[in-house]
């Protein structure tokens, strides 16, 4: 659609040619990677991530437009499609707005507010909004009749029609949102009698912070823990605040009518309207959290993958630890397994001048020209053991990060790689690897277990 390309240019900062042609190639059954790669002349060298975009953008437009005309379908159905309303869809391409203005026609199971249509208790509310009756009382009786008991009866079920008409007002509601968005705090507390279990959360076991500087960090642990069910999480405004402000739309008097419609509306902002709007800011919040999670995850792992490699050296990987010792093994310049052994040179054990003697022969036996350290348990101790050792030539020394390491020697490409050795062997190996040609090593294991997320 013209006008969707349009939209996707405006927003991406790009011409609607370049929008164009790509969607063109989409739509051809032509691939990102292909596109960005093969068909920049088409595109104007647009890369994979704006290619990626635009598709996204098409897709949720399209989407929209799908929903709108199920939306206008439903309204004109029920012969309340105005000439007014039809234009305010149609020319929205906000999926809020859109839900917001179809809230109203929207097909209900029966809420409290249609039982009370059904009780005939409609004009009621209508007089209740009005606020211009200051007897009201001498008009109650003419509603208590069939279904409805008593006058008690017949307000509770003209305030449920008019807390229902408040939470389906997009003014009430983008009113709200405009709170929530300045103003909303996420708390979470511990379960109840789940304190032991909910341990590894006990920053979060009585938190309280405004939404809008909630850390990505913070707010997806919170989310975790309430998904575990050990956290209780809930956002909110400061509620007096925003139901005075409610107050001010609808209450305009100072009679009975006023009063009940005042109640009425505290009841919609309690029942209706901040359990609607705190359900939208939770997503909302959870899904710019998770994008800013990704983009750091995406630095952080490019940063890794594209770290210089030391290049064709004979390599010697360490696997530190105390009890079960440090395993060590020996690499060609092709990163090819020549020797492997353990040494014991702390605690418990503390065998540190066989250990030394192990070291300095296997770095003069392989011509070891580098040394690569795994930064897990015993890293330092390790590092100070190797660097205070006498050798025949002059080696470097480095510590690498192992995230990963043991994923890597459990997997099926470990054991295709050396079937022969255990997992403790092939987690030196890959330490080992990683500092010949980090990228080489680190695409054999899942992103996820590489450990460069906010963690």
């Amino acid at each position: 659609m013209e006008l969707f390309n349009k939209m996707i240019a405006t927003a991406l900062k790009v011409s609607v040619h370049q929008v164009d042609n790509t969607l063109s190639l989409l739509a051809g059954g032509a691939t990102i990677p292909f596109i960005s790669r093969y068909r920049k002349e088409a595109t104007g060298g647009l890369d994979e991530v704006q290619i990626g975009e635009i598709k996204d953008r098409n897709d949720k437009l399209r989407e929209l437009a799908k929903r709108k005309e199920t939306i206008l379908s439903t309204i004109e159905e029920q012969g309340k499609l105005t000439d007014e309303l039809r234009k305010r869809i149609e020319q929205s391409w906000d999926a809020t707005e859109v839900e917001d203005l179809y809230l109203p026609y929207k097909p209900k199971r029966k809420t409290r507010a249609e039982a009370a249509r059904q009780k005939g208790l409609e004009p009621l509310a209508t007089l209740l909004l009005l606020q211009r009756e200051n007897h009201l009382d001498s008009r109650l009786s003419a509603f208590v009749k069939g279904d409805v008991k008593d006058e008690e009866e017949a307000l509770k079920g003209a305030r449920d029609i008019i807390a229902e008409q408040v939470n389906e007002d997009e003014r009430a509601r983008n009113q709200l949102r405009n709170q929530f968005s300045r103003q909303a705090v996420i708390t979470a507390k511990v379960v109840k009698g789940k304190e032991e279990e909910a341990a590894k959360y006990r920053d979060y076991f009585d938190f309280s912070e405004p939404l809008k500087r909630c850390s990505s960090h913070r707010l997806l642990a919170i989310r975790r823990g309430e998904a575990e069910g050990l956290l209780k999480v809930s956002i909110s405004p400061d509620d007096e605040e925003c139901t005075g402000r409610l107050e001010q739309m609808y209450v305009r008097g100072n009679n009975e009518c006023s009063r009940q419609v005042g109640e009425a509306v505290r009841d919609a902002y309690k029942r209706l309207l901040k359990p609607s709007i705190e359900t939208e800011f939770s997503a909302l919040s959870k899904e710019k959290a998770d994008e800013e999670a990704i983009r750091v995850f995406a630095g952080n792992l490019r940063q890794l993958l594209l770290a210089p490699p030391l290049g064709q050296k004979r390599v010697m990987g360490v696997d530190p630890g105390y009890r079960t010792g440090c395993k060590i093994v020996c690499l060609d310049a092709q990163g090819a397994l020549l020797h492997n052994e353990t040494i014991y040179p702390h605690p418990p054990k503390n065998e540190y001048a066989q250990a030394s003697r192990s070291i300095v022969k296997l770095v003069e036996q392989y011509q070891i020209e580098a040394i690569a350290i795994g930064n897990g348990t015993a890293s330092r101790e390790t590092e100070q053991f190797i660097t205070s050792q006498r050798y025949d030539r002059k080696l470097q020394v480095f510590v690498i990060s192992e995230d990963g390491a043991s994923i890597y020697s459990a997997s099926k490409t470990a054991r295709d790689e050396f079937p022969e050795y255990d997992v403790t062997v092939r987690g030196a190996v890959s330490i080992g690897r990683r500092l010949m040609d980090p990228l080489a090593e680190l695409v054999k294991i899942d992103a996820k277990s590489i450990g460069v997320g906010q963690y």
